[in-house]
C-alpha cells in the first residue's frame, strides 16, 4: 500500500468511521459558517466590524493576507487534482446546497479563514481571541458537511497560515518565526507518518 493510498485510507476512516463527525443532520450553525464563507465573502464583515472597533490596521492585514491566499488555496487546487468524499446519500451532505465538483485539496474555505486568523493573531491577540473560534468553526464545517477529507481542511490551514506569516516577514518578526515553527511542528507528523 503506497503512502497516498494510506493517507485515503485514514481520511474515509476518519469521515465515516469516527463518532467525532456525526452523520445526521448538522447545526444550522454549522451550515451558516459553511456557506457565509464561500469565496472568502465571510471575511469582510469580519475585517469590518474589526475596523469599526479601532482595529483597522488588523482589519487591513488580515483581510489583505485572506484575499492573497484566495487564489493560491485555488492554484494548488489546479495542480493537486484531488476527489470529493463520495457521501451525497448522507444527511450531514444533503443539508449543504452548494455540490462543489473542484478539486477537493486543499480547503479553499480552511486557506482563507486560517489566513485571515494567523494574521489577526499576528497583529493583535485581542482581537483573535474572537475571530479564531470562527476560523475553527468555518474549518470544522467543511468536514462535518462532508465536502473535504480531513487532510484538505488541514492542508487548507497550513497554506493559509504560511501565507500571513509570510505576509508579516518571517525573517523580520520574531512572533512570525517562532508561530512558523509552531505550525510546522504541529503538521509535520500527520503528513510524514501518512505520505
Amino acid at each position: 500500500m503506497t503512502g497516498e493510498d494510506e493517507l485515503e485510507e485514514l481520511d474515509e476512516d476518519s469521515l465515516h468511521n469516527s463518532e467525532a463527525l456525526p452523520t445526521r443532520r448538522p447545526h444550522p450553525i454549522i451550515i451558516a459558517a459553511s456557506l457565509t464563507a464561500r469565496g472568502g465573502l465571510l471575511w469582510l464583515p469580519v475585517a469590518g466590524l474589526l475596523a469599526l472597533c479601532g482595529r483597522k490596521k488588523t482589519a487591513k492585514r488580515a483581510f489583505t493576507a485572506a484575499v492573497v491566499a484566495m487564489p493560491l488555496g485555488h492554484l494548488v487546487s489546479v495542480v493537486v487534482h484531488r476527489r470529493r468524499p463520495q457521501v451525497a446519500s448522507m444527511p450531514a451532505r444533503q443539508e449543504l446546497p452548494e455540490h462543489p465538483d473542484s478539486s477537493s485539496f486543499p480547503s479553499k474555505h480552511a486557506v482563507t479563514a486560517a489566513a485571515f486568523g494567523t494574521a489577526t493573531a499576528l497583529t493583535d491577540r485581542e482581537a483573535a481571541f474572537f475571530v479564531t473560534p470562527l476560523v475553527l468553526l468555518v474549518a470544522y464545517s467543511r468536514l462535518r458537511t462532508r465536502v473535504h477529507w480531513p487532510t484538505d481542511v488541514l492542508g487548507g490551514l497550513a497554506i493559509g497560515a504560511l501565507v500571513a506569516l509570510v505576509q508579516a516577514g518571517i525573517g523580520r518578526s520574531a512572533r512570525a518565526r517562532a508561530t512558523a515553527c509552531r505550525l510546522a511542528a504541529i503538521v509535520r507528523p500527520v503528513f510524514s507518518d501518512h505520505s
